[in-house]
């Protein structure tokens, strides 16, 4: 079956996303796989592009020009400068790429890096991505964060929250539908028959048997049992200042992580060029680079696209292996 185009967004326009979707499609046009962009015309003006009307006109164009599917700014963009009156046309951007996804003219969505702030500033009323997409495609709820590389997959159950906030939100609940969710696409979209899940402990040692806290016996113990009871291969709560060494590694395929940074820091460490978040349990697929607008380098043309380009490809993996 041929892959239909990706759709990508641009982002917010004073980071780093437009010169990164020119080097993605420079390194991509032979070879694929086929995106289109989401964006302002004349902000990737300085590669070759051509304005499109329809996902359908996309293959054909992809090796001489960047597709574009024209969403215009409110005002010109200002390298590392961001401004309230070009949310709309972020928001935009993100909301027609979730459309085309579902009415199946993209075969998935990658989403280049936003400023929450400064959507913020312009009325937007979700935490990230994640929360806004899955609210548009009916997911509200069921929605996860998947960290991918090659050496590391984490899902943290908590996520834009504080630590403080996370520790209060952290629930058996939580633990067992992320697990769920995780455990699913590893056998769906990452073509695993028997995935390996492996849960961190909150606490340092995993709470010393309780000794330095009893949320691993009282929280993430009966999760595990539930999910044991299940069928899914789970073991834990690992310590988590020992599970993500090359030896533990080996050990699992994806590691459910208590909150956002437990995930993010061993992740980003080992693959900060390389990693790619995906999220999980929507009904189309998204990915994106695993990491912000960069304002501070931002029009200065030495912003690295391994991290969109691993996304891009990753994206056309899973949407591929969804059929």
């Amino acid at each position: 079956m041929e892959l239909k185009p990706l759709a990508l967004t641009m982002g917010d326009p004073a980071g780093i996303g437009g010169e990164l979707t020119i080097r993605a499609w420079q390194a991509l046009r032979v070879s694929g796989p086929c995106f289109v962009a989401l964006d302002d015309p004349q902000r990737l003006s300085t590669a070759p592009t051509v304005e499109i009307t329809s996902f359908a006109e996309a293959p054909s164009l992809f090796a001489k020009a960047l597709p574009v599917l024209a969403i215009n700014l409110a005002e010109p963009a200002t390298p590392g400068h961001p401004n309230k009156a070009n949310a709309r046309a972020v928001i935009a951007s993100i909301e027609r790429a979730a459309a085309l996804c579902l009415n199946g003219e993209a075969s998935a969505m990658v989403t280049n890096p936003i400023n929450k702030a400064a959507l913020y500033d312009a009325g937007f009323g979700y935490p990230g991505h994640t929360e806004f997409l899955a609210a548009l495609t009916g997911a509200q709820g069921k929605q996860i964060m998947m960290l991918a590389s090659p050496d590391l997959r984490v899902v943290p159950v908590t996520v834009h929250a504080s630590l403080r906030n996370s520790i209060a939100m952290l629930t058996t609940d939580a633990i067992v539908a992320a697990a769920r969710t995780a455990a699913a696409a590893l056998r769906r979209e990452f073509g695993m028959t028997h995935p390996r899940l492996a849960v961190a402990g909150l606490n340092p040692h995993a709470g010393e048997q309780g000794a330095l806290g009893d949320e691993e016996t009282t929280i993430i113990m009966p999760a595990i049992g539930t999910l044991r009871a299940e069928g899914i291969d789970v073991s834990g709560p690992w310590p988590p200042d020992t599970m993500f060494t090359r030896t533990a590694r080996a050990r699992y395929d994806a590691a459910i992580c208590m909150y956002h940074d437990q995930a993010l820091i061993p992740l980003k460490t080992l693959a900060m060029d390389h990693g790619v978040n995906v999220t999980l349990g929507l009904p189309i697929v998204r990915t994106s680079p695993d990491h912000g607008t960069a304002y501070d380098i931002a029009g200065k043309g030495i912003a690295d696209p391994s991290s969109l380009i691993a996304a891009i490809k990753l994206a056309a993996e899973l949407a591929h292996a969804r059929g």
